[in-house]
Formats: C-alpha cells, sequence, structure tokens
C-alpha cells in the first residue's frame, strides 16, 4: 500500500482523510484516488502540515 507515512501520521493525530481532503479542497474520493501513487516529497509536506493543523484544531 502507498503513502503509508500519511496514513499512519493522519491516524495516530485522530484526523479523518476527508478531512484533509477538505482541507486541500478536493473531494474525499479524489484524495483517496491520489493515495494508490506515491506523493512527491512537496506534497507530503503540505499533507503533514495539514494534518498537524487539523489535529491542533481538535484539541
Amino acid at each position: 500500500m502507498q503513502n503509508q507515512d500519511i496514513r499512519k501520521a493522519a491516524n495516530d493525530a485522530g484526523v479523518r482523510l476527508w478531512q484533509i481532503a477538505e482541507a486541500m479542497g478536493i473531494a474525499d474520493s479524489q484524495f483517496s484516488r491520489k493515495l494508490r501513487k506515491e506523493f512527491s516529497r512537496e506534497d507530503k509536506e503540505k499533507i503533514f502540515s495539514i494534518i498537524r493543523e487539523l489535529s491542533k484544531e481538535a484539541r
């Protein structure tokens, strides 16, 4: 499975994948499809930043 680091980071932070998609301005189904192929380093950094922000908001 691709992008395990993103999936694990989101799970550990209590952030749902649909929340990341919403923050990126895309449909959750589109984000799920994008997860099937490895993201570039730049895209991963953006996603990790979104995960950090969403986990701060949840607290």
